[in-house]
């Protein structure tokens, strides 16, 4: 949920209002009637109008940015391994193996101790 005087960018306008799709704006209210199709209040100074959105209409400032920075970074690492003929590069960024590789990093064995180790053993034997 989005909070009050978050920036947002509009990003579709679902229920065809004319909503000016890539302006910025305001949340400055919820609309917590149940009957009512529309989550927020947005207000977009370029025009000097409110309007009665859903959620999915308005995404907030920062995760665009945070989703343009990320798909930057993937062109120019694309342009990297074209310009030095890393084929290697290449593959993982367009396969998504570079991501996968990262979480594999992370989640590394767990250290067992020598009794926990025995038993586990044993019980593998035992089956």
């Amino acid at each position: 949920m989005l909070q009050l005087g978050e920036k947002i960018v509009i990003v579709a306008d679902a229920f065809e209002q004319n909503l000016p799709i890539g302006e910025y704006g305001y949340l400055i209210a919820y609309d917590r009637n149940p009957d009512n199709a529309f989550d927020y209040v947005i207000r977009v100074p370029k025009i000097n109008r409110n309007f009665f959105v859903p959620s999915s209409d308005v995404e907030p400032e920062e995760l665009l940015i945070q989703q343009e920075v990320e798909m930057t970074t993937r062109e120019a690492l694309i342009d990297y391994a074209l310009a030095t003929y890393n084929e290697k590069l290449f593959h993982q960024i367009m396969n998504g193996e570079l991501e996968q590789d990262e979480k594999e990093e992370e989640t590394a064995p767990e250290v067992l101790s020598q009794a926990e180790f025995i038993k586990q053993v044993n019980l593998r034997a035992w089956i």
